[in-house]
């Protein structure tokens, strides 16, 4: 089970952007057979307030199953850090229908594979079977919703278990001790500073008391959304969900997801690690920005167009200037993490190739930067941004998960079907102009935040 994605968003609307483009091209060629609604995706509310949605994809015998609920690390008590992911943990013990493991074994038994994770802003759980286990999987997900049994040895025990995870994949890696580090500096105020998988002092501390009180208010039908993607009939996954979370009594309705905000940010912070296991060193910059929930009307589009142009690949101004051309870095890029529920980040980062220096890679970084924010782009530089932007996500449609992850994500975040099915359209409209206006608004390196991982030897440079 995995803590959380940091850049899962950089590929999640577009290939929303792939599906809604090939969508209906094959729903058209489906309707010369009589099947014009074979590729529809379709969205349903249950009665106790569950939102289905059913991505229907006939080309092999299987089903991706996801349930999402809208509670993520972002959303903890204060004091509380990594009871999101915990009780992801403990969402896989035993309940008063099933034992611990049985789940797991049930799934195992018939080739399927299943998994968990934690982000931000929502908690996903996952399974991927045949077809005709997909009411099983529907029914172990509604019993676990409700009918945990949580002894004050099952807490013990998974604690124990979420704390040797923080040793091996936090603790025990300079790059995500940088990566939290530079997090808590870059966020003054919102929780998005503290990590997914919580502060060690105060995982130490979890107990019964928290994981009942975090499962009594967020575990609740009228708070998830289940995905349901494959060889499916939205008929048939309806009455399924009906026969099997529709059981589940509704919870209370809970309050809007109101966080603290940033204040204004005018200084420029740096963080600087160095760490003897580190052979070569990097950097990577970030700024406040908006998400796509948060956002002004094409504010996200034209970020993420911007780190396409900026960053996005090997045509991008950073690989073609920086390792292309003057040979002095062995990466160079950007991304944009737009589907956050609220304001998010826009990074850039680089690496140094040869006797190349670290300086010398951020000043050149940094120039292109200043200069896309001072001179824009180029409406043919834009265009062919948007065509790449589409080429490099066109298989997403070709993996179910993928599909899942990007209908979950975004309802998840607040976002609606709707606003992934108009996403391609909102795209192409962003201007030149727009993407010139989101660079010198945001990219000011007068309010960033650095994070530097230099090899031991480095410290104090």
């Amino acid at each position: 089970m995995k803590s959380s994605t940091r850049r899962l968003r950089t590929g999640l609307l577009a290939g929303a952007l792939v599906f809604a483009v090939t969508g209906p091209m094959l729903a058209e060629t489906a309707s010369k057979d009589g099947k014009a609604n074979e590729f529809k995706v379709t969205d349903f509310l249950l009665e106790n307030g569950m939102e289905v949605v059913v991505i229907p994809d006939h080309r092999a015998p299987i089903v991706t199953h996801m349930v999402w609920y809208k509670i993520g690390s972002a959303d903890e008590p204060p004091g509380k850090s990594g009871i999101a992911h915990f009780f992801e943990h403990l969402m896989f013990k035993a309940t008063s229908n099933h034992a611990a493991g049985e789940f797991d074994r049930a799934v195992s038994d018939i080739g399927g594979s299943n998994n968990a994770f934690t982000s931000y802003d929502y908690t996903a759980f996952h399974e991927t079977v045949a077809p005709s286990a997909l009411e099983l999987m529907m029914s172990f997900e509604a019993d676990r919703m409700r009918n945990l049994i949580l002894t004050d040895d099952v807490i013990k025990t998974e604690r124990d278990v979420i704390l040797e995870e923080r040793r091996s994949r936090i603790d025990n890696s300079p790059e995500a001790v940088l990566d939290e580090e530079v997090d808590a500096t870059l966020w003054q105020n919102q929780p998005y500073r503290i990590p997914v998988i919580g502060w060690m002092q105060e995982m130490e501390q979890l107990n019964r008391t928290d994981a009942v009180a975090f499962y009594d208010k967020y575990y609740r039908p009228n708070n998830a959304v289940l995905i349901v993607a494959g060889d499916v009939e939205p008929n048939a996954v309806k009455a399924m969900a009906e026969k099997t979370y529709g059981k589940v009594a509704r919870g209370p309705d809970l309050p809007p997801r109101i966080r603290p905000v940033e204040p204004e940010q005018n200084t420029r912070r740096t963080v600087t690690l160095s760490d003897a296991r580190v052979s070569v060193p990097n950097f990577s910059t970030q700024w406040v920005v908006p998400s796509y929930h948060t956002g002004k009307p094409g504010e996200a589009e034209a970020l993420d167009l911007l780190a396409e142009i900026l960053g996005g690949g090997n045509r991008s101004r950073l690989y073609q200037e920086l390792v292309v051309k003057q040979g002095i870095a062995s990466n160079a890029g950007a991304y944009f993490q737009g589907t956050m529920l609220d304001d998010t980040n826009f990074t850039v980062y680089g690496a140094p190739r040869g006797d190349a220096k670290l300086a010398d890679v951020e000043a050149a970084v940094d120039a292109e930067v200043v200069r896309i924010a001072r001179d824009g782009v180029t409406d043919n530089e834009l265009e062919k941004a948007k065509d790449r932007y589409v080429r490099s996500m066109i298989f997403a449609r070709d993996k179910q998960d993928s599909m899942a992850n990007i209908y979950g994500a975004e309802l998840a975040t607040g976002g609606t079907v709707q606003d992934i099915e108009q996403w391609p359209d909102r795209v192409r409209k962003v201007t030149a102009d727009e993407v010139k206006a989101a660079a010198a608004k945001y990219l000011v390196l007068a309010r960033s935040t650095t994070g530097y991982l230099l090899p031991q030897q480095q410290a104090g440079n």
